[in-house]
């Protein structure tokens, strides 16, 4: 049960998502004795985006005794990286023991939220019709959310079955069929190694290579298993070791380290037979520069038959297949879009109106931008959860950071009878500014690689650019003087002075 209220205010939250960043807000709120709240999913379940991504062969790539929040450490992960299935348990058992079922509401998808000046309230609109209203809003949408699908002539004349690589189709069965994958990052990764063991072929189109690294990945057997959960240490002593590893490694500042680290996976190469394959699977840009990639799977599954590598580009899709830049048409029967997501929207993903009517796509049209990560200027009582510029290490480490911080506003505001709170453009200004002027210093991230970390305007948008420590310290630090608050509609309702 949470603990007995005792603010000032009632308030009423929505919290829009019901994944990591949604579930550790719901937890966080209860233990402080918030239990007027509502999750917001458009999915049929809890777990975000390990909901959602189900492909064959989709795990963590970091660490999994890193990969649980500090309050409810799983200690019993069958192997180093753990496998979706895994996770979305881990997910779906933190909703049921904390108590937040009650609070989610499936099937709800948000397409608007509408800032209230005279009533300081936020509507939500529903897809379906319906509106939900709230003092506080608190969005757990991430960088994950908005699928991209490929500008290619003639991809919706294509005849077969055809699907985003984050909504499988499980009822698709691949055995014996003619298989092209658009896309060569981190889900292609991942399910392309387990497709070829059935497709009959398998044709994977790369625009750009990508580094790919081994991982030490080997399950745990039974005895390491029962030590991590009877040993009063182990799991946190080896959780607390990957964190530091983790932690010192994050700013890619180290020349020495990241040399170790393309040596490591030029070597992985030499188990791919073929020497031209070889060639074209072997990065042009520095390693660090786009979203690092870890497999043991990958680079041996090109030494199947039914596996190809296309490197030319495409030119367009026909209701056959695909045909690339040279003429060549290659016949397909399944067509699998890898094109990953939309990761530098954020919040505008959803149609935001805050104060004086300004919405968050005119707000941000240099890029998303916010302080802290967690709030952007001219948003009252509004809270993002891995928002802009807090990408890197541990994901879910870094959402408990902000869980806290957002939640401080939130106490603030029902301590104190605030109307609103809403960070000023001045600090907001100065703190990004700070993080562009380091994200500047990663040589690596300033390479051309076309990754997903940079807006259009060219501002890197994704990235964290210290380590997960000096976060954490920031967001414990006292900085009121950041906000500007008001009090006039709450006193005006409950008969105050101000």
């Amino acid at each position: 049960m949470p603990p007995e209220k005792n603010a000032a205010r009632p308030l009423r939250i929505a919290i829009i998502g019901a994944g990591p960043g949604a579930l550790c807000m719901g937890i966080r709120l209860r233990q402080a004795g918030f239990d007027d709240f509502v999750m917001l999913e458009k999915g049929d379940g809890v777990g975000g985006t390990w909901l959602h991504n189900r492909y064959p062969g989709c795990a963590c790539d970091i660490p999994s005794a890193l990969y649980s929040f500090s309050f409810d450490v799983k200690k019993d992960w069958s192997r180093p990286y753990a496998p979706q299935p895994e996770i979305l348990a881990y997910m779906e058992g933190l909703a049921k023991s904390h108590d937040l079922l009650p609070h989610v509401r499936l099937g709800c998808e948000v397409r608007a939220a509408t800032w209230n000046e005279d009533q300081a309230r936020w509507t939500l609109e529903l897809t379906s019709g319906e509106s939900v209203e709230a003092e506080v809003v608190v969005s757990a949408l991430g960088m994950f959310n908005e699928l991209v699908t490929p500008d290619i002539e003639g991809l919706d004349s294509f005849a077969g079955t055809c699907f985003h690589s984050a909504r499988w189709n499980w009822d698709h069965d691949l055995s014996g069929r003619r298989v092209g994958v658009i896309g060569s990052a981190a889900s292609a990764v991942q399910f392309v190694p387990e497709i070829v063991k059935t497709a009959g072929q398998v044709h994977l189109f790369q625009r750009t290579a990508n580094w790919v690294l081994p991982k030490e990945d080997t399950p745990y057997t039974e005895a390491e298993l029962e030590r991590f959960r009877t040993h009063p240490t182990a799991a946190l002593e080896l959780r607390e070791e990957i964190y530091r590893r983790v932690d010192g490694g994050m700013t890619f500042s180290d020349p020495e380290a990241l040399a170790e680290l393309e040596a490591a996976g030029i070597a992985a190469l030499d188990v791919v037979k073929d020497p031209d394959t070889r060639a074209k699977l072997r990065p042009t840009h520095p390693w660090g520069c786009k979203r690092p990639l870890y497999s043991n799977d990958y680079y041996p599954a090109f030494n199947r038959p039914n596996l190809e590598l296309v490197t030319e580009s495409i030119g367009q899709i026909t209701p056959k297949g695909v045909t690339t830049v040279d003429g060549k048409l290659r016949e397909l029967d399944t067509l699998i879009l890898a094109t990953g997501f939309a990761a530098n929207k954020y919040l505008s993903a959803i149609d935001v109106t805050g104060r004086d009517g300004v919405h968050i796509e005119e707000a941000w049209r240099e890029g998303a931008q916010a302080y802290m990560g967690v709030t952007t200027a001219g948003f009252p009582n509004l809270f993002m959860l891995y928002g802009p510029n807090t990408n890197n290490g541990s994901i879910l480490t870094m959402i408990e950071f902000q869980a806290d911080y957002a939640l401080r506003q939130i106490q603030r505001l029902a301590d104190e009878g605030l109307d609103w709170i809403d960070v000023r453009p001045e600090p907001m200004e100065r703190y990004n500014e700070e993080i562009q002027s380091a994200i500047d210093g990663v040589a690596v991230w300033n390479e051309s690689c076309n990754g997903y970390y940079r807006s259009s305007s060219g501002r890197v948008v994704t990235q964290w650019p210290y380590s997960m420590s000096a976060f954490a310290e920031r967001a414990q630090k006292p900085d009121e003087d950041a906000y500007e608050t008001s009090i006039k509609t709450f006193a005006d309702k409950v008969g105050k002075t101000t």
